[in-house]
């Protein structure tokens, strides 16, 4: 059984299912520059000539880094390639992110993202984090006022219940719902669940983490030696066949990393396979 290789996000913005995650080209603790710029720049490059054409990113990356490293790889974009962006958090240092909601705010940020990205549309703006000191509403409204104004095509949230999707449901079409979700930790089924039965894309950040699941002997490791894969193959290829409506973004710095990332929508798991690894849980 080979999982689909396209989604349609949004329903009108079709996007390869393996999508390329770019939290790591920034620096340590996700704060400032990245080490290796030109690096940062060729590894862009080379996830859109071996076919993706969804990139994932956020403001606060850096802060206001990995949003200028993608528009100066890529831009002028290709046709086809979706930038997704975030916004709703502010970083006063390393490692740390703060929810803020305010929609003056948010709608500062898009506008700035707008300027790093170099377009006149996002793609998809998602709200980084739900603000509990304002109401849901007003968030997503901010962006929903943006999208009127032409400024966004497509809106998503990220770490969100079920509860707090619907809620959201009621102001504005959400396109996406961006959670922790992999093999060792799912404890955001329910979202995904609703999410497949809403067709809305559900995009799994730290998509690969396989930890002792895939120390030799494992069920993990078994599998990726039947298909002559890798544990991470494996364990991007169990997320594509969970559900359509997933789009694992494994973010690297590494070009082999980046084809062996690639290569896990080549395998095809079959029904034993996705129930010994459904099993893990």
């Amino acid at each position: 059984m080979t999982a689909p290789l396209t989604f349609d996000l949004g329903g009108d913005l079709t996007v390869n299912r393996l999508g390329y995650g770019s939290m790591w080209l920034s620096g340590p603790g996700v704060w400032g520059q990245p080490a290796d710029r030109p690096g940062a720049l060729r590894i862009l490059r080379e996830a859109v000539a071996q076919g993706v054409n969804f990139i994932d990113t956020a403001d606060s990356y850096g802060p206001l880094v990995t949003e200028r490293i993608i528009a100066d790889a890529l831009h002028p974009y290709p046709a086809g390639l979706v930038v997704a962006t975030k916004a709703g958090t502010v970083r006063p240092g390393p490692n740390v992110f703060v929810p803020v909601g305010r929609p003056a705010y948010l709608k500062q940020q898009v506008e700035l993202s707008l300027r790093q990205l170099k377009t006149d549309r996002i793609d998809l703006i998602q709200l980084h984090r739900v603000d509990p000191e304002v109401p849901l509403a007003e968030q997503v409204g901010a962006f929903a006022e943006l999208r009127e104004e032409g400024k966004v095509r497509h809106i998503g949230l990220s770490e969100v219940s079920v509860d707090q999707l619907k809620e959201a449901q009621a102001v504005t079409e959400i396109a996406s719902v961006q959670n922790l979700y992999n093999l060792v930790n799912r404890q955001s089924q329910a979202v995904l669940d609703y999410a497949t039965d809403q067709g809305i894309a559900f995009i799994p950040w730290f998509p690969i983490a396989t930890g002792e699941l895939a120390r030799p002997g494992s069920p993990v490791a078994d599998i990726a030696a039947e298909l002559g894969a890798t544990p991470a193959q494996v364990a991007l290829a169990w997320l594509l066949h969970r559900s359509p409506v997933v789009l694992p973004i494994p973010g690297t710095t590494s070009t082999a990393h980046l084809a062996e990332n690639l290569g896990a929508g080549r395998l095809s798991l079959t029904d034993s396979d996705m129930r010994r690894l459904n099993a893990l849980a």
